[in-house]
């Protein structure tokens, strides 16, 4: 599997993250055929699930005006898996993590949520 449909496929597991009921097995289940296990996106999907705390931590230091509950959850989730990746990851370029981070919110977001996006992370660096 490509990097870019499991960062995706990684939102969409993710994206119910905050909802009291949220089961990461169910979710990872419901959207990853067995045939595609992919460690990348298992990475992605346990880490940001494992350290959410410390990851909504930063990400919240680095917000101006908003808190995170305020974010639209496609953003936040966008976040989230790109603040895993830049910090706990370290296997790819920052510059690609965020690239990344931008182009799937121009997918998933709205037409701000891109800009809104890379922002943050920039400042995180």
């Amino acid at each position: 599997m490509k990097r870019r449909t499991a960062r995706e496929k990684a939102l969409q597991i993710l994206f119910p993250l905050d909802r009291e009921e949220y089961n990461v097995e169910e979710a990872r289940n419901y959207l990853i055929d067995e045939t595609e296990q992919d460690s990348f996106l298992i990475n992605l999907v346990n880490g940001v699930v494992e350290n959410k705390e410390e990851i909504d931590t930063k990400i919240s230091a680095h917000l101006e005006k908003w808190s995170l509950n305020r974010l639209a959850t496609v953003e936040r989730t966008l976040l989230r898996i790109a603040t895993y990746e830049l910090f706990y990851e370290k296997d790819a370029p920052p510059s690609v993590v965020i690239n990344e981070a931008i182009e799937i919110a121009h997918i998933f977001g709205d037409d701000k949520s891109g800009k809104f996006i890379n922002g943050v992370l920039s400042k995180m660096l």
